[in-house]
């Protein structure tokens, strides 16, 4: 009787050593690699916004928006490459060149392919990070977004709506208009 041979997991730091090259990105996911599609031109629209938004309000707080090329490392075998990520540390970590270790506020673009793993199993690894405060879902074909916050321990959640993001955590709002502007 043959056996199926078993996939080997990876730890976070052994993802984080392998070279995809520049074509291609995954995430670890529970130890085993995931390749991940490229986004459409609306999912860019709203991450280049949003970003350009964030680096803008952040300037002089000691806290830098990043783009999906700097990873999160969720647990011992998980690595995630959030489309926004807010990072308020020094940066002195010998990985930090690729990885932030304690971000304050991610945020995920939503497709219709990745969310339902964004929304369920992403959210709960986000959310055991003890550094974050927000976690931002926003929906580009809705144009709306939800909003789970950390408030005094306990995660809160807002419905999808078309509104503000506010992150008290930051100290800003970021305006639906600018989320979704097409100029």
């Amino acid at each position: 009787m043959a056996t199926e041979p078993s996939e080997r997991l990876l730890t976070a730091q052994e993802f984080l050593q392998i070279d995809f090259g520049a074509d291609l990105k995954a995430e670890l996911d529970d130890g085993s690699i995931r390749m991940m599609a490229g986004g459409t031109r609306e999912h860019a629209r709203v991450q280049a916004n949003v970003l350009a938004y964030l680096r803008g309000a952040l300037r002089g707080s000691g806290c830098r928006p990043y783009g999906s090329d700097m990873a999160v490392q969720t647990h011992e075998r998980g690595v995630r490459y959030p489309d926004v990520t807010v990072d308020c540390g020094t940066g002195t970590d010998a990985d930090s060149d690729k990885l932030l270790r304690d971000p304050r506020v991610i945020v995920e673009i939503l497709s219709p392919s990745t969310r339902d793993i964004d929304l369920r199993v992403k959210r709960a690894e986000y959310r055991d990070l003890p550094g974050v405060a927000a976690i931002v879902f926003i929906d580009p074909h809705a144009e709306t977004s939800s909003i789970s916050r950390r408030l005094e321990g306990a995660w809160v959640e807002t419905l999808f709506a078309r509104a503000d993001v506010d992150l008290p955590a930051l100290d800003l709002s970021i305006p639906h208009d600018e989320i979704f502007a097409r100029d």
